[in-house]
C-alpha cells in the first residue's frame, strides 16, 4: 500500500513544479489526493494527468483569502472522506512585484511576496488546525521554505520580503508544532535549495547562476530536481515521522553547508 494508505491529503499548490512531483508521489504511496491551485486550466490539466494513479480532484483557490481556503478545505474534506495532511507548497518569488535588496524592496513588493507566500500558508495552516480540533483528531501539516531562510545568498538571491516570509513560515510552524503536539499535530517544514521549476526559471536558466550552484549545492552540481523534495515530504507526512514535530528539513544538495564560489 505504501507509505500514505488512504491518507486523505491536500496539497496547496499541487498543480506545478514541487507540488505536482509531490502528488505522484503521494497517490504512488496510496493516498487519496486533492491538489489546489489559482490557475483552473493548469490545475485541470495536472488533475487528468494524475488521474491514472489514484483518486484526486483538483479545487481552485486562491490561498491569499480566508474565504476561498475555508471552501477549499471543505470540498477536499468531503471528497476525501476526512482530512489528515496538508501539504502547502503554494508561494511566489516576488520579483515580478519589485522585491529586491532592503534598500529597493517596495512596500507593494513587500506585501505583495508576504501575502503570497507567509499569508497563504498563515491561511491554509490555520483552516488545518481548526479541523483537526473539531474532529478531535490528529493531523499533519507540511510547510515550504528556503534555504535562503537558513543560509542567505545576496549575491544572485538578495530578495528580502521573500526570505523574511520564508523565515516566517518557519517561525510559525515551530510556535503551531509545539502548540498543538498535545493534540496529535505534527508541524515540519521543507527548506529547500534552487530547485528546477517553472517559477525558478530566471535562476536556473541564467549561467552565472548555474556555475556558482557548482559549488553551492555540490550534491546536485546543480539545480535540484522536484522530485528531490516529494521523498522528504512523503516521510513527514507518513507515519514513519510519527514521532518528528517542529523539524526543518533542508533539502538543498549542500547549500547550507557550502561556501558557493562566485567565478
Amino acid at each position: 500500500m505504501g507509505q500514505l494508505p488512504n491518507k486523505c491529503c491536500l496539497i496547496v499548490g499541487g498543480t506545478s513544479g514541487i507540488g505536482l512531483a509531490a502528488a505522484r508521489r503521494f497517490l504512488d504511496e496510496g493516498a487519496r489526493l486533492v491538489i489546489a491551485g489559482l490557475d483552473a486550466a493548469q490545475g485541470a490539466e495536472a488533475a487528468t494527468s494524475l488521474a491514472a494513479l489514484g483518486p484526486v480532484r483538483f479545487v481552485p483557490c486562491d490561498a491569499r483569502r480566508a474565504d476561498q481556503v475555508a471552501a477549499l478545505l471543505a470540498e477536499a474534506a468531503t471528497f476525501l472522506g476526512g482530512l489528515d495532511v496538508i501539504y502547502h507548497v503554494a508561494g511566489a518569488s516576488g520579483r515580478k512585484d519589485a522585491d529586491g535588496p532592503l534598500h529597493e524592496c517596495t512596500e507593494e513588493g513587500w506585501q505583495a511576496t508576504l501575502d503570497a507566500n507567509l499569508k497563504s500558508s498563515f491561511l491554509t495552516n490555520r483552516a488545518a488546525v481548526r479541523h483537526f480540533l473539531a474532529h478531535k483528531q490528529p493531523g499533519v501539516i507540511l510547510n515550504m521554505a528556503s534555504a535562503l531562510a537558513l543560509a542567505p545568498s545576496p549575491h544572485y538571491f538578495d530578495t528580502c520580503a521573500y526570505t523574511a516570509a520564508k523565515a516566517g513560515i518557519i517561525g510559525m510552524s515551530r510556535l503551531a508544532a509545539a502548540r498543538y503536539a498535545p493534540d496529535g499535530i505534527r508541524v515540519n517544514v521543507i527548506a529547500p535549495g534552487l530547485i528546477d521549476t517553472p517559477m525558478a526559471q530566471r535562476a536556473v536558466c541564467d549561467d552565472g547562476i548555474r556555475a556558482f550552484l557548482r559549488t553551492k549545492q555540490p550534491l546536485a552540481g546543480g539545480p535540484g530536481l522536484a522530485d528531490d523534495c516529494a521523498g522528504a515530504a512523503v516521510y513527514l507526512c507518513s507515519d514513519a515521522a510519527r514521532l518528528v514535530t517542529g523539524v526543518v528539513l533542508p533539502v538543498d544538495g549542500g547549500w547550507g553547508v557550502s561556501e558557493g564560489q562566485h567565478g
